[in-house]
């Protein structure tokens, strides 16, 4: 008899939790992959970060000395992008929303034309084992660039990607500035995301969420600083897709036991158990309800409640998925 995810959890029993159908709806691809699935390419061992890294400074500092000078080439961003898509099969994961940085275009001599080109392949190849949801990724430092601003647009009027999110540092621009880029995504059809809260406060959230009309927000743990956010968030049904292992390794919280996402659970916010940068982090998004579990923040029925809620609308093309 098949062992029930609540059940799996509870006994730790690591098969059956990886075997129970899940999605990620946050995860970068440039990162996207474990790390010692680029160690195995590359023949090499790559040192793992710190435990705790000093905010996205850190993490950015520890990517561009340690694995960014293996990535910066067609054929290895290609090798991971395909590397994720295994690992999240083996993990359950049913559906990904995988962001692609709009400066991978730089790598393909016709630029987003060979970007589509590799996603539409990957999409056909790895169905129906999991769906593949390409999403449009807008770093905050395209907002000052013409050139990708305008690529931006361009990638938009494909009508390929299914959704966009914009991140980095968030200093590097306001939501105002890339105000009419969400617009004319949303009049494609795009799911609308951004990266807010990680760092700064409930309210930044709000305006954020209302300014750029986003139905998702990546993150978004600072809204447990206000009840009154988390129940317009709640009541407006904007779900936030968090990664715990990232927000602690960020030093975004002290810890596991201590992450704000039981706060916005309690709150009626709909949230959401996430990858992020598997390369960086080494998590699964398996990995991340375990950590949850073991450090007491939910309990297993409480998990399950929030897995079976992130399945739904998840199309019901993709086999290995009975629970849809």
């Amino acid at each position: 008899m098949k062992m029930s995810f609540v059940d799996a959890l509870k006994e730790d029993s690591w098969d059956a939790l990886r075997a129970a159908p899940k999605v990620d709806l946050h995860c970068h691809a440039y990162f996207s992959t474990r790390r010692h699935n680029l160690e195995a390419r590359l023949g090499c061992r790559l040192d793992p970060p710190p435990e705790k890294m000093n905010k996205l400074g850190g993490m950015i500092v520890y990517a561009m000395d340690v694995l960014d000078p293996h990535l910066r080439n067609r054929e290895t961003i290609e090798f991971v992008a395909e590397s994720a898509l295994r690992d999240a099969i083996g993990d359950g994961v049913v559906m990904m929303e995988i962001s692609f940085d709009i400066r991978r275009a730089a790598y393909y001599e016709d630029g987003l034309t060979g970007v589509v080109g590799h996603l539409r392949e990957l999409v056909s190849r790895f169905q129906p084992q999991i769906e593949l949801r390409p999403e449009l990724g807008i770093p905050r430092q395209a907002a000052s660039d013409p050139k990708l601003m305008s690529r931006a647009h361009e990638a938009i009027g494909l009508g390929f990607f299914q959704s966009i999110d914009l991140y980095d540092h968030q200093e590097a621009c306001e939501p105002e500035d890339v105000e009419s880029l969400y617009a004319e995504a949303k009049a494609a059809g795009m799911k609308l995301k951004a990266h807010v809260g990680e760092f700064g406060g409930a309210e930044e959230v709000r305006r954020t969420v209302e300014l750029l009309e986003l139905d998702e927000v990546q993150h978004g743990i600072g809204a447990a600083e206000s009840v009154e956010v988390m129940r317009w968030l709640a009541g407006n049904g904007i779900r936030l897709n968090v990664c715990p292992t990232s927000n602690v390794m960020l030093d975004a919280v002290p810890d596991m036991a201590s992450h704000p996402i039981r706060l916005l659970f309690e709150n009626g916010v709909p949230v959401t158990v996430n990858s992020d940068d598997p390369m960086i982090f080494d998590q699964s998004v398996t990995d991340e309800y375990r950590n949850l579990y073991r450090a007491g923040v939910f309990s297993a029925d409480e998990l399950d409640e929030i897995r079976r809620a992130s399945l739904k609308g998840v199309v019901n093309r993709v086999a290995n998925c009975p629970e849809l």
